[in-house]
Formats: C-alpha cells, sequence, structure tokens
C-alpha cells in the first residue's frame, strides 16, 4: 500500500496552560480532499499552523509520503511540498495578478525584474488550471474574492505544492464566487498528484468537494468518515450534541 501523503500521528500542541491539540491523528493520500470541520476554539487552525510548520509539535509526528520529519519552520515545509493558503492574506492588493503570482520568487535578468517572462508564465499557468483571469496586469484589489482564492491556489501549486492545505477558501464568499474555488480544487482532485486538506464550516459545501470528512473537537479528531455516508443533517447534530455537551460541562464547573 502506498504510503499517504501527509499523515499526523499522535500530534499534540501546548500553550503554556492551555492544550490546543491532543493525541490529533489524520491521514491524507495524494488525489485526495479532506474536509476538516469544526467549531470555532476546537484547533483546526492550531493543526495547520503544525502542519505548515508555523508552530512546532510537542508531541507526535508528521510523515510526509510515508518518512518522519521534524518541520524548522514554514521554508522548510514548502521545501516538502506543504503549502497553505490563508482566507484573509491570499495576495497584495497594489500588487498585479503576475505580480503576485511570483511573489518572493520573481524572473529576473540580472537586477531588473523580467516582467514580460512572468506574465506570460502567469498567463499560460492560469490558463492551465482553468482559472480564469481575462487581464493579469490588473491589480490584486480589483478581483472578486474568488478570484483571489484562485490565484493564491494556483501559485502554490505552480510553486509545486503537493500537500494543500486550504485554511476557509470559501469564507464569506456568495454562491457564484464560491463555485470558482470549488470548481478549481475539482480540477486538481483530478490530477491525481496533490493531497488537499480544507477548513470548512459550510458542511454542504464540504460534502460537495471533499472526499472524506474529519471533525476536530476539543483539539482531537473525533469523526473520520467518508463524504458519501455522511449527511449535513448528521454533521449538524454532531455539533450541536458536542456543543452542549461542552456548555453543560461549563456550567456544572461553574
Amino acid at each position: 500500500m502506498a504510503a499517504f501523503a501527509l499523515e499526523v500521528s499522535g500530534v499534540a500542541k501546548r500553550f503554556g496552560a492551555l492544550t490546543a491539540l491532543r493525541d490529533v491523528n489524520l491521514h491524507v493520500s495524494r488525489g485526495e480532499v479532506l474536509g476538516l470541520l469544526g467549531d470555532n476554539g476546537a484547533g483546526k487552525s492550531t493543526l495547520v499552523k503544525v502542519i505548515c510548520g508555523f508552530h512546532r509539535l510537542d508531541s507526535g509526528q508528521i510523515l510526509v509520503d510515508g518518512e518522519p520529519v521534524s518541520l524548522r519552520g514554514v521554508d522548510h515545509a514548502r521545501s516538502l511540498g506543504i503549502d497553505t493558503v490563508y482566507q484573509d492574506l491570499a495576495l497584495v492588493n497594489e500588487l498585479s495578478v503576475y505580480h503576485n503570482m511570483f511573489l518572493n520568487r520573481e524572473h529576473r535578468m540580472g537586477p531588473l525584474l523580467n516582467n514580460r517572462l512572468m506574465r506570460r508564465l502567469a498567463e499560460s499557468h492560469l490558463h492551465a488550471m482553468g482559472v480564469d483571469i481575462p487581464d493579469v496586469t490588473i491589480e490584486a484589489a480589483k478581483l472578486s474574492g474568488g478570484q483571489r482564492q484562485a490565484i493564491a491556489v494556483a501559485r502554490s501549486v505552480y510553486s509545486d505544492a503537493r500537500i494543500l492545505l486550504l485554511d476557509e477558501p470559501l469564507a464569506a464568499m456568495g454562491a457564484k464566487e464560491a463555485t470558482i474555488i470549488l470548481d478549481l480544487v475539482a480540477d486538481l482532485k483530478a490530477r491525481g498528484d496533490v493531497a488537499i486538506v480544507i477548513i470548512a464550516h459550510n458542511y454542504a459545501q464540504a460534502l460537495q468537494v471533499c472526499d472524506r470528512i474529519n471533525i476536530l473537537q476539543q483539539g482531537t479528531i473525533t469523526f473520520d468518515r467518508p463524504a458519501s455516508e455522511t449527511s449535513v443533517t448528521e454533521l449538524t447534530d454532531l455539533m450541536v450534541a458536542a456543543y452542549r455537551t461542552r456548555r453543560r460541562d461549563e456550567t456544572g464547573r461553574a
């Protein structure tokens, strides 16, 4: 059996007296889309930051293609093909589309930027990924939310990301904009060489694009099931039940 593209095994992360993650076990294969659901404060963002090298884990291990890795930072994770697209930090508004595509890895001719080459490569890559941007010279600020996220995802894939973490890519988007990202994720899945983890709050959208669903509650994975074997109703009931239990425990302690 081929190794998982990404495996998280027994991972824990603490911040002083606060335990953000406890014995987290998670895996995703190439060509698979994993949906990571959970309430605010469940530990989703902390887990993503551990996987992308921003936070160091306190115990457990991370494996990439079956090999244990000790991540030294975000750049080290990127060198292993792990990249994250954050909903609110995707692009630099004042820069053009093509400059954003090559941010921090610009092509140069001596001391000068090779703008012609970067424009051509950006157009070619976006077209190949099915991202419709009529003019790559316009500022990112003039794009829709869906277009901005699509460019951020395309930039990560173009820079050889093979494990892609999408942190709330559909947040605050309308149906039309969300469709751009859902279609792009489906296209990446069809390629078969990228493993994708999506943090989401919209259960219907998660079930539409994901192969499996994990629920993270109070710092641990409590649910792991194929998307085809669950429903919006079941996921909602699970989250509501967990919320009521947590509130009851908090009230009892008080």
